[in-house]
C-alpha cells in the first residue's frame, strides 16, 4: 500500500539521521498540519455550499448563508439535475458553471423542509428518534448550510454544567483582574448568540434537568444575563438575528432526563425515523462503509450480495418482522443503520487487511458483537432468528442464506 503524502510526513526512515530540534525550530507537527479523519460538513462540502450561495439569489432570513430552498437542496440533493449558475455569477475558475448536488440525508424531504422552516422562524428545533437514525448528521448539515459552521456544539452528558450553555471564566484573568469581559469565556451557545448562528446541542436529555432549564430563558428571552458584570454594558448578551438552537435526543436510551414542559414548549419536535426503503438503506450502508474503509487506507471489497444480506438481517431484527411477514423477536439493542455501517466497514477492513476465506463467514461473529451489547438474552434472540428466517430462506433454495445457515455454529 502506498502511503499518502500526509502519512509519509509522520514517519521517519530508520536509515535517515535525525538531529535534535531546538526550541526555535518547528517540529514536524508544527511544520505541517496532520490530516483529519473526518472533516466538518462545511469543509467537506465547501464547493457545494459556495455554489448554492451563488446559485440561489432569493431572499434569505437574517444571518443565513443560503436561502431556505438552497438549504433543502443541499441536504436532500438536486435529484440528479445539474444546477446552472446565473451568467452574471460565473467567475472564471472560481465555481463550476453547473453542479449536481448529491443527497446527504436519506429521509423524507418534507421532514427537512419542516426543519428549515422552524429554523427560519428562529425557533428551537429538537430532532428525536431511535439511536443511529442520523439525527446528529442532519443537525450538522443544517447548521453548516444555515450559518456556515457546525462546530458551535455542546455534547450533552450527565456531567454537563450550565457553563456549557451560558458562560465560564478564565480563572487566571479572574483572579488578576476580577470579573471583566476579557475574563469571560463564552459557551458555544453564547458565541452563536453573539454571531447569529446555529448552536447544536447533542443528546440534550442526557443533561440534568436543572442544566437543561438554562436553555429556557435563552430560547424565550434571547439573552443571557451576566450578574458579575452588573452595571456595565456587558451585563447582558443579546442574541442577534439568525441565532437558534438545534438539539437532538434519543427515544430509547438509558440515563435520560425528562425535559420540563417549559423547555419542550421552546422547541419544535421532529421525529427522524429509520430508513423505510431497503434499497436506499443498502446504498447508504455501502457508501458510508466504503468511505470508512477508504479513510483507513484500503479499498472496499465486500460484495453487494453480502451487503444485501447484512441489511436484511438488520431490518428484520429492527422491525420484528421479516420481509416475508415472519415474526422475529426483536433484541434489546437498537439495530440501527449506523450500526449496520459499522459492521459493513469491519467486514471491508477484514477483507482488505486480513484476506483469506469468504467474507460471509465473518458476518455471524460481527452480528453477535452488534447485538449482544445491552441484554445477554439478545444472544438467544439472534439464535432464534437463525432458526427462523435464516433457516427458512435456506430451505427455499437461496445459496447465500444456505451458507449463512451453515455458519450457525459461529454464534456459539
Amino acid at each position: 500500500m502506498t502511503l499518502s503524502p500526509d502519512r509519509r510526513t509522520d514517519t521517519v526512515s530508520p536509515t535517515t539521521p535525525t538531529t535534535p530540534t531546538t526550541g526555535s525550530e518547528p517540529t514536524t507537527d508544527q511544520a505541517a498540519p496532520r490530516a483529519r479523519q473526518i472533516l466538518p460538513a462545511e469543509e467537506r462540502y465547501a464547493q457545494e455550499l459556495a455554489f448554492l450561495a451563488a446559485y440561489d439569489e432569493g431572499p434569505r432570513p437574517p444571518g443565513w448563508a443560503l436561502t431556505p430552498a438552497a438549504v433543502v437542496t443541499f441536504v436532500c440533493g438536486s435529484d440528479g439535475e445539474a444546477l446552472a449558475l446565473p451568467p452574471k455569477r460565473r467567475k472564471e475558475g472560481a465555481l463550476p458553471a453547473k453542479l449536481v448536488v448529491a443527497p446527504k440525508f436519506v429521509g423524507e424531504r418534507a421532514l427537512v423542509e419542516r426543519c428549515v422552516v422552524t429554523l427560519a422562524g428562529e425557533r428551537g428545533l429538537l430532532l428525536v428518534g431511535e439511536p443511529g437514525t442520523a439525527k446528529s448528521m442532519l443537525s450538522e448539515l443544517l447548521s453548516a448550510a444555515v450559518s456556515g459552521t457546525s462546530e458551535l456544539t455542546v455534547q450533552g452528558t450527565a456531567g454537563t454544567t450550565e457553563d456549557a450553555f451560558r458562560y465560564g471564566w478564565n480563572y487566571a484573568l479572574l483572579l488578576a483582574q476580577g470579573p471583566t469581559p476579557q475574563a469571560l469565556v463564552s459557551s458555544p451557545v453564547m458565541t452563536a448568540m453573539r454571531t447569529g448562528r446555529v448552536a447544536r446541542i447533542e443528546e440534550v436529555t442526557r443533561c440534568l434537568p436543572e442544566v437543561q432549564d438554562a436553555l429556557v430563558s435563552i430560547l424565550s428571552d434571547r439573552r443571557v444575563s451576566v450578574p458579575e458584570l452588573a452595571g456595565t454594558a456587558d451585563a447582558t448578551v443579546a442574541a442577534v438575528p439568525g441565532f437558534t438552537v438545534i438539539a437532538t435526543a434519543n427515544l430509547r436510551d438509558r440515563g435520560v432526563s425528562e425535559m420540563s414542559a417549559a423547555l419542550k414548549r421552546r422547541f419544535n419536535f421532529e421525529t427522524v425515523h429509520p430508513i423505510a426503503d431497503a434499497g436506499a438503506e443498502t446504498e447508504l450502508v455501502r457508501t458510508q462503509a466504503t468511505a470508512a474503509v477508504q479513510r483507513a487506507g484500503a479499498a472496499f471489497g465486500v460484495d453487494d450480495a453480502v451487503l444485501d444480506v447484512l441489511v436484511t438481517v438488520f431490518r428484520d431484527l429492527r422491525t420484528g418482522r421479516s420481509a416475508e411477514g415472519w415474526d422475529v423477536e426483536r433484541p434489546g439493542t437498537v439495530m440501527s443503520t449506523a450500526e449496520a455501517v459499522h459492521v459493513a466497514a469491519s467486514l471491508g477492513l477484514a477483507r482488505a487487511y486480513l484476506p483469506g476465506g469468504d467474507v460471509l463467514d465473518l458476518v455471524p461473529g460481527h452480528l453477535l458483537g452488534a447485538v449482544r451489547k445491552d441484554d445477554p438474552a439478545d444472544h438467544g434472540r439472534l439464535l432464534g432468528y437463525w432458526d427462523g428466517p435464516v433457516r427458512r430462506r435456506a430451505e427455499d433454495g437461496s445459496a447465500m442464506w444456505r451458507r449463512l445457515w451453515d455458519l450457525r455454529e459461529n454464534l456459539r
